[in-house]
C-alpha cells in the first residue's frame, strides 16, 4: 500500500510479507493509520477528519493478489476492472470536504464494490471484535458462523417461516382486536345498502327528474308561450287579418323568384329565403306539437317531487349525486363481503399460525442440534488454541439453553417444553471459561482476567481464521493485556497461522513481533513545523534496536539487546 496525507502519515509505502508481517511503533506514531488505510481500500467509511491537516485529500493505493478462481475476481471483472500482472490495483481518495472516490483495476467504481470484495479478501479482527464477542448475541453469531451450512441452511428456512408467522399473527391480532369496530362498520354498511336498495335509484335519475319537475311546474306558462310563438310564425286561425312570419317570408321569396334569373347573387338570396321558409314551417309544426303534448298534470308533479325527495335523502348521506351514491354502494358491498368473511379468515389464519409454529418447532430443534454439535467442536478447537497460548489447563465450552414460557404464553414446543423463540431460533448461546482444573465454567466476561480474556478472544479469532476462506488476516492489537510467556506463545501461534495465509498484526509486544517474517516500523519525526510519519522495513541491527525499544523503552540497553536477539533466535528456531 501507499498512504498519503492520512492522519499523521505524510507519505509512506507499506510492503507486507506474504507470510507474517508485524507493524510496530511508538504510541501515536500512526500504526492505526495502517489498519485504517486497509479499511479504506476495503470499502470502509470515509471520514474527512482522517485527512492530514493542510492537505486537500488523503489517498490510499493498494496492490492485491487475488486467487484466480475466486468470486472476488469475477466481481471485479464485472465492474470493469483489469488485472495488472495478476493483481488488482485499488485506490481510494477522501477529500477534506468529505467526498470519496474509489478506483478498481483502473476503473472508477462505487465504494460498495470494494466492500463486496473485502469479505473474500481480508478478515479483520480487532479489539472492537473482542468487546463485541462479550455480548451473547455475538457469541451466538460466532457459533453459527463456525458451524457453516449445518446451521445456515435450517436458519434460512427458520427465518422465512418466522417472518411469515409474524405477519400472520399481526393480521390475526388486527382482526380479532378490532372485531367490535369491524362489526359496527358492517352494520353501518348494511343499513346504507338496505336504504339504497329500498329506493332503487337509476344512474342519472336525479338529473332527469329535476328537468321534469321544472317543466311540470311551469306547464301553463310554457304552453302559452308555445302557442303565441306558433301564432307569430304560422298565423292565428281566429285572426285571418293578422300578419305572421311565414306569410311575410313567403311574400319575400315570391318577389325574388320573379327576377332571380337576371342576377346570380339575387338568386342565391332567394334560395336562402326559401330555406328560411322551410325552417319556419318546421319550427311552427314542432311548437304546435309541443303545446298539444305538454302535460300539466299536478298529480304527476307531486309524484316527481316525492321521488326527488327520496333521492335527495340518499345524496345527503352517500354521495353528491345518484351516480356517486351507486358507486358508494358498489364499494360498500365489496367491503361488506370482506368484513363478513372475517370469521372464515380468522379460521384460516389460526390454522396457518398453528402450522407455522409446528414448522418452527421442527426447524428450531434442528438448529439446536446443529449448534450443539458445532459447540462441542468449537469449544475443543478454542481450548486447543489456548493450550498454544500458555493456558494449557483452561477449558472453553459453550452453554446452549432455552427460556421456558408460562403455559399459554407465546412460545413453541421444543423437546416437550414451551420455550421462547425469536428470529434466530430458541437458543441462547454463552461462551464459558474454566481457567484451571476444578474451576467451575463461568461466562468469559466474568471468569477471565484481562490477559486471559485477550488470549481467549485471540484463540476464538484464530479458530475463525481457520474456517474463513480468505487469504489475508489482520489482527489489530488483539494481544493487548498479554505479556511474558503468553506473548511468546501468541507470536508462535500467529507464525504457524501465517504458513497457510497472509497475517498482518499491529502489535506493541516484542515477543509477537519477533516471530514475524517482516517487521514494519511506523516512525514519526518532527522537523519543527510538520509531523511526518513513514513506514520502513526493519532488518538486522534496526530490527534489534526496535525490539529493544519495545522491551525496555531503550534502544541501546545491552540487556534489552540481548533479550531481543534471544527472541529472534527463538522465533527462527521455532520456524
Amino acid at each position: 500500500m501507499r498512504i498519503r496525507s492520512l492522519g499523521v502519515i505524510d507519505d509512506a509505502v507499506v510492503e507486507l510479507s506474504p507470510g507474517f508481517t508485524a507493524v510496530t511503533g511508538e504510541t501515536g506514531a500512526g500504526k492505526t493509520m495502517v489498519v485504517t488505510s486497509l479499511g479504506l481500500l476495503l470499502g470502509g467509511r470515509a471520514d474527512p477528519a482522517l485527512v492530514r491537516i493542510g492537505a486537500k485529500s488523503a489517498v490510499v493505493e493498494g496492490r492485491i493478489t487475488v486467487p484466480a478462481e475466486s468470486s472476488a475476481l469475477v466481481r471485479a471483472e464485472e465492474a470493469g476492472a483489469e488485472l495488472d500482472d495478476g493483481a488488482l490495483l485499488i485506490s481510494r481518495t477522501v477529500s477534506a470536504e468529505g467526498r470519496s472516490r474509489a478506483h478498481l483495476g483502473g476503473r472508477s467504481v462505487p465504494v460498495g464494490v470494494l466492500a463486496e470484495l473485502s469479505d473474500e479478501l481480508v478478515a479483520v479482527h480487532g479489539q472492537t471484535d473482542q468487546q463485541g464477542l462479550l455480548k451473547l448475541s455475538r457469541q451466538r453469531q460466532a457459533l453459527d458462523r463456525y458451524a457453516g451450512d449445518a446451521v445456515a441452511v435450517p436458519l434460512a428456512k427458520y427465518t422465512a417461516a418466522y417472518r411469515r408467522l409474524r405477519a400472520v399473527t399481526a393480521e390475526l391480532d388486527e382482526i380479532t382486536t378490532r372485531a367490535r369496530e369491524r362489526a359496527q362498520e358492517a352494520d353501518m354498511l348494511r343499513f346504507g345498502l338496505d336504504e339504497i336498495a329500498g329506493v332503487e335509484p337509476r344512474a342519472g335519475e336525479d338529473a332527469e327528474l329535476a328537468a321534469e319537475a321544472e317543466r311540470l311546474g311551469h306547464a301553463e306558462a310554457l304552453a302559452s308561450a308555445a302557442t303565441a310563438a306558433h301564432a307569430a310564425l304560422a298565423g292565428n286561425p281566429e285572426d285571418p287579418e293578422g300578419v305572421d312570419a311565414s306569410t311575410l317570408v313567403a311574400g319575400a321569396h315570391r318577389a325574388l323568384e320573379a327576377v332571380r334569373s337576371h342576377d346570380p347573387a339575387l338568386a342565391g338570396l332567394a334560395e336562402r329565403i326559401g330555406e328560411i321558409g322551410i325552417l319556419l314551417g318546421d319550427v311552427a309544426g314542432e311548437l304546435a306539437g309541443y303545446a298539444d303534448d305538454l302535460d300539466a298534470d299536478p298529480l304527476r308533479l307531486a309524484a316527481v317531487e316525492e321521488r326527488r325527495a327520496a333521492l335527495n335523502q340518499l345524496t345527503r348521506k352517500y354521495g353528491e349525486n345518484i351516480d356517486a351514491v351507486l358507486a358508494w354502494a358498489e364499494q360498500s358491498a365489496a367491503r361488506l363481503t370482506e368484513l363478513d368473511g372475517d370469521d372464515e379468515r380468522i379460521g384460516e389464519l389460526t390454522a396457518e399460525r398453528d402450522a407455522l409454529r409446528d414448522e418452527l418447532a421442527g426447524l428450531a430443534q434442528a438448529l439446536t442440534d446443529a449448534r450443539t454439535d458445532a459447540a462441542e467442536r468449537f469449544g475443543a478447537a478454542v481450548t486447543a488454541e489456548l493450550a498454544s497460548l500458555a493456558m494449557p489447563h483452561a477449558r472453553v465450552t459453550l452453554d446452549i439453553r432455552q427460556t421456558e414460557v408460562a403455559e399459554g404464553g407465546d412460545g413453541v414446543e421444543v423437546g416437550g417444553r414451551t420455550v421462547a423463540y425469536g428470529p434466530t431460533g430458541v437458543d441462547e448461546v454463552e461462551l464459558l471459561l474454566a481457567p484451571h482444573p476444578g474451576a467451575p465454567p463461568r461466562p468469559i466476561a466474568k471468569g477471565a482476567s484481562g490477559g486471559e480474556l485477550s488470549r481467549v478472544m485471540l484463540a476464538v479469532e484464530v479458530v475463525f481464521a481457520g474456517t474463513d476462506p480468505v487469504p489475508t488476516y489482520l489482527f489489530d492489537e488483539v494481544d493487548a493485556g498479554v505479556g511474558g510467556k503468553a506473548a511468546v506463545e501468541i507470536g508462535r501461534r500467529l507464525a504457524r497461522l501465517a504458513k497457510s495465509a497472509q497475517v498482518v498484526v499491529v502489535t506493541h509486544l516484542p515477543q509477537v513481533a519477533a516471530f514475524a517474517d517482516r517487521q514494519l516500523l511506523v516512525e514519526k519525526t518532527n522537523d519543527g513545523s510538520v509531523t511526518r510519519s513513514g513506514v520502513k522495513i526493519l532488518e538486522g541491527e534496526e530490527r534489534i534496536r526496535e525490539l529493544s525499544r519495545m522491551l525496555a523503552g531503550q534502544e541501546d540497553s545491552e540487556t534489552a539487546r540481548a533479550h531481543a536477539e534471544e527472541l529472534l533466535a527463538t522465533a527462527r528456531a521455532d520456524g
